[in-house]
């Protein structure tokens, strides 16, 4: 049964928001906004937050930016994972990635069904890791990104998650 369990620490963890936009600014930006809200809230740092074009060469120069700072411990994206031409996001995690989390885009999609029905075919939502760094892109609405965060990441990146959590394997992501 999943759980919090309130004898182990909380330990926060330092979280990069990106948001992949042609048009976007950082004062329009609803879905980063509701991202950061949700961070914060849940008692976790915000080291960083950016906007960059929908261009595959900017999205994976500012993944390695964090992914090479020891700061950064996970990159959450919004925007870019429907299939118009232009939604290219996870093209570009995925040529980072050391290794691919498939169950984080598939439970993503079994959770927004419950909400958008037959809509959710159309993410492409995903995660991975690379240098030890946790990265997940979700759809570029709040809504979506409200779900991703309430309904799995909040409880991965929660060390006092029970049966297990993301935090727990940090130490080992760089393991050879």
């Amino acid at each position: 049964m999943s759980k919090i369990d309130g004898n182990r620490e909380f330990l926060p963890v330092n979280i990069a928001v990106l948001t992949v936009s042609d048009s976007r600014t950082l004062e329009d930006d609803k879905s980063g906004r509701t991202l950061v809200q949700r961070i914060e809230d849940a008692n976790h740092v915000v080291i960083d937050r950016d906007i960059v074009k929908d261009e595959i060469p900017l999205i994976v120069a500012k993944l390695k930016e964090w992914i090479a700072n020891p700061d950064v411990d996970c990159v959450i994206s919004t925007g870019g994972t429907g299939v118009t031409g232009r939604d290219i996001t996870p093209e570009a995690f995925q040529s980072v990635y050391d290794k691919e989390i498939p169950g984080f885009g598939e439970l993503f999609r079994m959770l927004s069904y419950e909400k958008i029905k037959t809509s959710t075919i159309q993410s492409r939502a995903t995660g991975g890791v690379a240098g030890g760094t946790y990265l997940f892109a979700v759809p570029g609405s709040p809504g979506a990104c409200r779900d991703a965060w309430d309904d799995v990441l909040k409880d991965q990146l929660d060390s006092r998650h029970r049966p297990c959590n993301f935090v727990e394997l940090m130490p080992r992501l760089n393991e050879t």
